[in-house]
C-alpha cells in the first residue's frame, strides 16, 4: 500500500473514531468492517491493531500541526496564541468525549508513548517559546518560572486525560479542559496580558 492510500485510509479512520466518539471505542473487526479491509490485506500492511493505530495518530497529530501553524500564523501576542492553542485543544478534546486514556496506556503502549513524545518534543518547545515570548512583551508576568510553568501545563493535561480523576460519563472533558488552563493562564498573565486574552477568555 503506498502512501497516499494510506493517507486516504487513515482519514477513513479518523472519520470513524470521530463517529464512535473515541479511538479506544472500536475493536479491530470494527475497523476492517468500517475500512472494507480484510484480515489479511490489514496484516499484511500494519500487522495488528496497535501499529495501525501508531500510524493514524502520527497521521492526525501531523495533521494537528498544520492546523496550528494556519491557526498561529493570523494571531500576534503570545497570550492570544497561547489561547487559540487552548481552543484548539478543546475542540479537539469534543471529537474524542469517549476515549479511555487509561485504556489506551494499558492496551496500546505505543499509542500512548507517540502521545508523550509528542507532548515532549513539540508541545513543551512551542509553549516555552511562548511564555518566553509572551514575557519579553511584558504579556506574562516576568517572575514565573518558564521551565516548571511549561512542565505543569503538560502534567496538567495528564491529569485532564485521567479517567480515574475525571470520568468521561460524569465530566465534559472540555470544561475540564477549560476550568484549569484558562485560569491557570489568566493567573500568569499581567494586566496587559489579561486585556489582550478577554476576548477569547469569552468565547472559550
Amino acid at each position: 500500500m503506498n502512501q497516499t492510500d494510506k493517507a486516504r485510509l487513515f482519514e477513513q479512520a479518523q472519520a470513524l473514531f470521530h463517529r464512535a466518539g473515541g479511538i479506544t471505542e472500536l475493536s479491530e473487526a470494527d475497523l476492517l468492517t468500517g475500512l472494507e479491509l480484510t484480515p489479511a490485506a490489514f496484516q499484511a500492511t500494519f500487522h495488528n491493531q496497535e501499529e495501525f493505530l501508531v500510524q493514524v495518530v502520527r497521521f492526525d497529530l501531523e495533521r494537528q500541526k498544520q492546523e496550528h501553524q494556519h491557526l498561529l500564523s493570523q494571531l500576534h501576542s503570545p497570550v492570544e496564541r497561547i489561547l487559540a492553542l487552548l481552543q484548539h485543544g478543546i475542540a479537539e478534546m469534543q471529537r474524542a468525549p469517549k476515549t479511555d486514556y487509561i485504556a489506551l496506556q494499558r492496551e496500546y503502549p505505543r499509542v500512548w508513548e507517540v502521545l508523550l513524545q509528542h507532548l515532549q518534543s513539540y508541545s513543551a518547545p512551542q509553549i516555552h517559546g511562548l511564555l518566553n515570548e509572551g514575557i519579553l512583551q511584558r504579556q506574562f508576568r516576568g517572575d514565573i518560572n518558564i521551565v516548571l510553568v511549561t512542565k505543569i501545563i503538560l502534567e496538567q493535561m495528564q491529569l485532564i486525560l485521567n479517567s480515574a480523576v475525571f470520568p468521561p460519563d460524569r465530566y465534559n472533558l472540555a470544561e475540564v479542559f477549560r476550568s484549569i488552563y484558562l485560569y491557570y493562564i489568566r493567573g500568569i498573565c499581567t494586566e496587559e496580558g489579561i486585556q489582550l486574552a478577554s476576548k477569547h477568555f469569552a468565547r472559550i
